[in-house]
């Protein structure tokens, strides 16, 4: 039997987890990455229990939690640090992108040949193509057309790792007028994470700059916050514009499919992206081995295009309430009532055991 070709565009997190997925036996793979190293700079990422079931079904989830870290609680906080409604956190796992990439790295088979460079049209010669390639993706603009191009969105993303590990009544999301600011533990250190809206982008945004406006817009924060980003660095930092996919009822077209942001790029305020594209490629995966490639990608469609477009719409929402602006107080008065309710609860859950 013939050996069905597969290019895939994008060694990111759900191109080397499809490429680790799909059988060797089957598939001449190639993965087109225009990075020629995985990065060494990386925020924390949440693995929630359906990514964690895809690291298992690519065989490093036990790799992965030697590696990373339990997440148990945090909070949502005021900007003084004071939680207004607290969350449980159990059978989350933290691991940081650029250890996720390495693990994932190891799982694609040594016959999958790596091509490094940029792919600006698509060559047509592939049984499938797949658009693993970010938010900007070019599969998606080529075989979607112009209206499937991303859009920017007002807000900027600053991240990072600082030393030190942050105390329980530290860690959680603080939220503003029109900003967040997160911090958690991590392996070796503290993850941190700010959105607020920016001039600075919408392409490349200079670290250092955005550093210094970070430390600007937080500097009335608790002293957990100015403590971190005091200690933040470029060299372990990132800055960059956040974009999003428009709607989409379909991530195939022909032979060509999409997964991970290509599909459906989201704001970060629900902590999905990399779960939903992880899940992504181990369905696509078995699907494509377990079906003849139409039968996979309709059954893909089935299972994906909903759940992860529903997802992104949340996502958005979720952004609007953390980024709120005016309705700020309002905002605030309403999650301290809910975290009065919450906790309640589960006084009253406790004491009935």
């Amino acid at each position: 039997m013939a050996m069905e070709k597969v290019d895939i565009i994008g060694g990111g997190i759900a191109g080397l987890a499809l490429a680790g997925m799909l059988d060797p036996g089957r598939f001449e793979v190639t993965v087109y990455e225009q990075r020629t190293e995985l990065p060494t700079v990386g925020t924390t990422l949440a693995m929630w229990p359906e990514a964690q079931q895809a690291l298992s079904g690519l065989g490093i989830l036990g790799a992965v939690r030697n590696r990373g870290a339990i997440i148990k609680a945090g909070a949502l906080r005021r900007t003084s640090g004071a939680a207004l409604l607290s969350m449980e956190g159990e059978g989350l796992l933290g691991v940081s992108r650029p250890e996720l990439l390495r693990l994932l790295d190891t799982a694609v088979p040594a016959s999958v040949r790596r091509v490094a460079g940029r792919v600006d049209s698509l060559s047509g010669t592939a049984a499938l193509t797949v658009g693993a390639d970010g938010v900007n993706s070019i599969v998606r603009r080529n075989s979607w057309g112009k209206q499937s191009a991303a859009k920017p969105t007002p807000f900027l993303a600053v991240r990072g790792v600082v030393p030190g590990t942050p105390s329980p009544q530290e860690v959680g999301e603080y939220w503003g007028r029109g900003e967040i600011f997160g911090l958690a533990p991590a392996i070796g250190g503290s993850n941190w994470y700010a959105s607020f809206r920016s001039e600075l982008g919408p392409d490349k945004v200079d670290v250092a700059e955005a550093l210094e406006v970070t430390r600007q817009r937080y500097a009335g924060y608790s002293p957990a916050v100015r403590n971190v980003l005091e200690l933040a660095d470029p060299e372990t930092s990132l800055a960059q514009r956040i974009w999003t996919t428009p709607p989409m009822g379909r991530y195939t077209r022909g032979n060509v499919v999409l997964v991970g942001d290509a599909a459906h790029a989201m704001t970060p305020n629900l902590g999905r992206g990399a779960c939903e594209a992880l899940i992504d490629a181990v369905t696509l995966g078995k699907l494509l081995n377990d079906h003849p490639a139409d039968q996979a990608l309709a059954a893909y469609n089935r299972r994906r295009v909903i759940r992860t477009q529903v997802l992104r719409l949340a996502s958005s929402a979720m952004g609007s309430v953390a980024l709120a602006q005016g309705a700020q107080p309002w905002r605030d008065a309403l999650l301290k009532q809910m975290g009065k309710r919450v906790a309640g609860a589960r006084e009253r859950a406790g004491t009935s055991k």
